[in-house]
């Protein structure tokens, strides 16, 4: 008899929900907002989650295996992995991040169904969803609530913004810093191991964010927060596994610096494989309604591996941005899982410009 399916959804905890992860309202201001974290993220790696995805080469999803099938390396080095078998019955803190300027003021009537499209992405978990939208600014629309009725109209509220930036960088880590301050303002709450998940929909590139990507890549790889991403613009894949290994610079400072170009050229693409969420497009009401039909089906089905992890001779994990790897030798299959994280409290090194930034200065 085949095992029984699983069914993972945005498998990820933060690393404080693994000790005291609570969901209370975020007392975030209600109207317009600059780029300034409203909170400071307090995770460090002490535990990553690698939500991992197995498929066979025929496309079909490979269910029931056990934590000695899987190898995952740190930077190389073999890990201690365990496998998480309930992770249904674990809540959800979902933000959605809407651009509304630019290229997706043509795009909002083919995103009419997002609003009945939230139940197939969260499934039958307990869920707390926040509402932002960006521009050149970014706006809390709703903050987090688990009242449908509340969250149908915040998206609602959801309106075109006739603004010349899209400041995705920004939006992005003001989601992620959303998670610590619902984190802080309760810290006993039923909800305590709620997962933490952000759905991106957006043009593939940032226009006009101060924070620079390796502090992006680099506080969002301090937790466990998945990144689902919906581009309107097909844009050019950026290949980020090919990055990672080495071709522009041996260690964390290579490593940081293939992320922050991926990044620049493809946001919503690349925040997905860094962090172990999924990626798609659209151009039409049917392909939107598609896409995020088949990303609910994916997100449905990963295995959640989680490590402490450690370097050479069991010593800490060296600071700065590390690659995971994920390996099934017993089978030929295609894996999809959480690309890196980022170890230590230290803030990313500051990068040069690339010849392409310079050319848009």
């Amino acid at each position: 008899m085949s095992p029984a399916p699983r069914h993972h959804l945005n498998p990820c905890l933060s690393v404080k929900s693994v000790v005291a992860l609570a969901l209370a309202f975020a007392f975030l201001p209600a109207a317009r907002t600059q780029e300034a974290p409203i909170a400071t993220i307090h995770s460090t790696a002490n535990i990553v989650f690698v939500p991992t995805q197995v498929q066979t080469k025929k496309g079909e999803m490979l269910y029931g295996l056990t934590a000695d099938k899987f190898v995952v390396e740190d930077n190389g080095v073999p890990q201690t992995i365990k496998l998480d078998e309930d992770t249904d019955a674990l809540g959800l803190s979902l933000v959605v991040v809407i651009q509304c300027s630019r290229d997706a003021i043509r795009q909002f009537d083919n995103m009419r169904g997002l609003n009945t499209m939230i139940d197939d992405l969260t499934g039958g978990a307990p869920r707390q969803v926040a509402v932002v939208t960006y521009g050149s600014d970014i706006n809390l629309i709703g903050d987090f609530t688990s009242d449908p009725r509340t969250l149908d109209e915040n998206l609602r509220n959801v309106q075109p913004c006739d603004e010349k930036n899209a400041v995705t960088f920004g939006a992005i880590d003001y989601a992620n810093h959303m998670f610590d301050a619902q984190t802080d303002q309760a810290k006993s709450t039923a909800i305590s191991r709620n997962r933490r998940a952000i759905l991106l929909i957006s043009e593939t590139r940032d226009h006009g964010s101060h924070i620079k990507p390796a502090e992006v890549i680099a506080n969002l790889g301090r937790t466990n927060t998945v990144v689902d991403s919906v581009s309107f613009e097909p844009g050019k894949t950026q290949i980020l596994d090919s990055l990672l290994h080495g071709q522009v610079g041996p260690g964390a400072i290579g490593l940081i610096i293939a992320a922050a170009q991926a990044l620049k050229r493809n946001a919503p693409n690349t925040l997905a494989s860094l962090t172990g969420g999924e990626y798609t497009n659209f151009g039409s009401q049917h392909s939107f309604d598609k896409g995020i039909h088949n990303l609910a089906n994916h997100i449905h089905n990963y295995y959640l591996i989680s490590f402490q992890p450690q370097g050479k001779n069991g010593e800490p994990p060296t600071p700065g941005l590390h690659h995971i790897t994920v390996k099934i030798p017993d089978y030929d299959t295609k894996i999809r899982n959480r690309e890196s994280y980022y170890a230590g409290e230290a803030p990313p090194p500051d990068l040069p410009d690339s010849k392409e930034d310079k050319k848009e200065k």
